[in-house]
């Protein structure tokens, strides 16, 4: 199974990477919550990967951080996910982001991703509540919630979307105020909108 590729980002045809690794070139399905943060065609990349083999295809999906792949694992695990219902709900919001959702049973923020109804919605937030404390390893909170920063983060991402951004452009916005750790979530959205007009 391939685990991790590091190579030269030849293309990026979103959900679509190309990377060539010594002369070879592989084909990568990845989440829009990775492809933002990639470096420019050109440039090294490494990715994580989760492997699949199927009797008709050999699929590779990769993801920049280890709490995504994490994530992307455990939604598989669900009945009725599928991969591209996962990558659908990497693309739309950060893992950090869903489990937030999960924690506080926000079923309205994970309907307003691509292919999830309520019945979904409601499934990941009782099937996934459980697995979030194995994957703090992996980046993503345990049950005991996040801390004041990020729910200072939280509520500026929020904001952003009721101000019509999408999730994960609310999210990148938000996250790319320098020292946003430290600011109240009124500065972060001011700082995100000021630095959004530049």
């Amino acid at each position: 199974m391939i685990g991790r590729l590091k190579g030269t980002l030849v293309s990026k045809q979103p959900p679509w990477l190309l990377v060539d690794v010594n002369g070879v070139g592989y084909e990568v399905e990845a989440p829009m919550s990775s492809i933002y943060d990639l470096p420019a065609t050109g440039q090294e990349v490494c990715l994580l990967i989760h492997t699949v083999v199927r009797e008709d295809a050999f699929l590779l999906y990769g993801f920049l951080r280890e709490a995504e792949r994490s994530l992307f694992r455990n939604l598989l695990k669900i009945s009725g996910v599928g991969a591209k219902l996962a990558l659908a709900i990497l693309s739309g919001m950060n893992a950090q982001e869903f489990a937030d959702a999960v924690q506080r049973n926000d079923v309205s923020t994970l309907i307003r991703l691509p292919g999830i109804g309520r019945k979904t919605a409601e499934r990941l937030i009782i099937e996934m509540r459980d697995r979030l404390g194995g994957l703090e390893g992996a980046g993503l909170p345990g049950t005991a919630g996040a801390s004041a920063a990020h729910g200072a983060m939280g509520e500026a991402i929020t904001a952003l979307e009721a101000l019509g951004y999408k999730p994960v452009e609310a999210s990148r916005m938000a996250r790319a105020v320098p020292d946003a750790a430290g600011l109240e979530a009124g500065e972060i959205i001011r700082a995100a909108l000021k630095q959004a007009v530049k």
